[in-house]
């Protein structure tokens, strides 16, 4: 299994981290999503390495953006 991190910023609350838990678990491939609230650090495991546009367009869908 592959791992990708990224760091996502604006979340707040359990329901911020659950929103972009379910938009980036859509993507394609995906088998585990780990979010971090404290520190916004987003841990996606998949079979194969993800787009990374897919996981900003991903987090952005949940309302939320990827640092940096």
């Amino acid at each position: 299994m592959i791992s990708q991190t990224v760091t996502v910023t604006g979340m707040t609350c359990g329901h911020c981290a659950s929103s972009v838990r379910e938009e980036v678990g859509a993507i394609a491939g995906v088998n585990t999503v780990d979010v971090d609230l404290a520190t916004g650090l987003v841990t996606i495991g998949s079979d194969t390495r993800l787009d990374p546009d897919a996981i900003v367009d991903a987090v952005a869908e949940a309302g939320y953006a990827v640092a940096g």
